[in-house]
């Protein structure tokens, strides 16, 4: 248990240090001025404290971004006849509630990628002409910039009714696709010849040699897929939330943040998205190693 989760926490701690000695050259400007318009002259032990302690940092320490995460609002209160009252429902300043909305869309875009991608991977592999025509059209497609795609999508479908989160799940899916057509593209050629026509021999139909042989072999190529579909899906959602006015999502409070020079929200937003995408990761390495082992794989 020490030797995995060591390495883990001395990186942490290097990036830590690293971050909070970035800090100080970052907002030293700022203190510096404000010192020289006051007439005072900062010591060194001052000017740290300081740089560490701004309002509107350029920089912010990590204890900043902590004490963000912890003052946002997690449910609603309003002002009672016996003070503050719990109304019991989460607010829209929440980091809890805009990654809710995120997370929302970026499960229904990956659902909807992964399935696509699937149905790609199974006709290229079993048809010469999806082969030579579908896989270099999803290549192409990659090479679409997402920032300038997104907002024509949602100008496009917001025309003809669809609004909400139909729009933003399909952005997600258009990159999140791509990884698993190209992983399992692999993961169903991955039995050599001798396996393929060992099943022949034993007149085995192109189905049974779907689910027999092919799926089986390409399991650790689905998952390795899924883990960067799931990531890319999240980052096309907070993408697709920054160009198109969105009023809620992490991607909606990142451009708050930078309306009104809040670079303390903007970064809770940043690290709230960056906590959200090791979660979605997590849960796909965790149900990796559960079916491998159920197969009797080596995870």
């Amino acid at each position: 248990m020490m030797r995995s989760v060591l390495p883990v926490l001395t990186v942490v701690a290097v990036i830590l240090a690293a971050w909070y000695v970035a800090c100080v050259p970052m907002n030293a400007r700022w203190a510096q001025d404000q010192a020289a318009r006051a007439g005072v002259e900062l010591s060194l032990p001052e000017l740290v404290a300081d740089t560490l302690s701004q309002q509107r940092p350029r920089l912010p320490a990590p204890h900043q971004v902590l004490e963000e995460f912890w003052n946002s609002t997690w449910v609603e209160e309003t002002q009672g006849r016996r003070g503050i009252v719990n109304t019991g429902t989460l607010s829209n300043r929440s980091l809890v509630f805009h990654g809710w909305v995120t997370l929302s869309a970026t499960l229904l875009g990956f659902a909807m990628g992964t399935g696509l991608g699937l149905l790609l991977a199974i006709g290229i592999v079993h048809n010469r002409a999806m082969d030579r025509s579908v896989m270099p059209w999803a290549i192409a497609s990659q090479t679409i910039p997402i920032i300038a795609l997104a907002p024509m999508i949602i100008v496009v479908l917001n025309a003809v009714g669809v609004s909400g989160l139909i729009p933003k799940a399909l952005i997600a899916a258009y990159l999140s696709f791509f990884p698993v057509v190209v992983g399992m593209v692999k993961g169903f050629r991955a039995p050599d010849a001798m396996q393929l026509d060992l099943l022949r021999t034993y007149n085995a139909s192109g189905a049974e040699t779907f689910f027999k042989l092919r799926l089986p072999a390409s399991m650790p190529y689905l998952f390795a897929s899924l883990k960067i579909g799931v990531a890319a899906a999240l980052v096309g959602i907070i993408v697709a939330e920054l160009p198109t006015g969105a009023v809620a999502g992490l991607g909606a409070r990142l451009l708050a943040g930078s309306y009104f020079g809040q670079t303390l929200q903007i970064w809770s937003a940043l690290v709230a998205a960056a906590i959200l995408a090791a979660m979605l990761v997590g849960i796909v390495g965790l149900a990796q190693r559960l079916t491998l082992r159920r197969m009797g794989m080596a995870a």
